[in-house]
C-alpha cells in the first residue's frame, strides 16, 4: 500500500511600504533576502503561506536591509 506523500507549499515575503520582498529563510531574529534592495531602518510585515494558511506579522528592521544572502536582523 503505497504511504500518503505531501510536499506543502511554502511562501514567505516580507511587506514593506507596499514592496513586496521574497524571503530565501526565515529565523527567529532574522531574515535572509533573496535579491539585494537598499532600505534602511524601518518596519514591515512577514507573510508566510504554508498551503491555503497565512500568517501575517510586523517586525522592526533595526539595521538597513542586508545585501541577498546576507542576514537581516529583525525583531517581532
Amino acid at each position: 500500500m503505497p504511504a500518503n506523500v505531501h510536499s506543502a507549499q511554502v511562501h514567505m515575503h516580507l511587506e514593506i511600504e507596499g514592496t513586496s520582498l521574497p524571503i530565501a529563510q526565515l529565523g527567529p531574529d532574522f531574515l535572509i533576502l533573496e535579491q539585494t534592495i537598499q532600505h534602511p531602518a524601518t518596519h514591515g510585515e512577514i507573510v508566510l503561506q504554508i498551503d491555503a494558511s497565512k500568517r501575517r506579522w510586523k517586525v522592526s528592521l533595526p539595521e538597513s536591509l542586508a545585501a541577498a544572502g546576507q542576514r537581516t536582523v529583525i525583531k517581532g
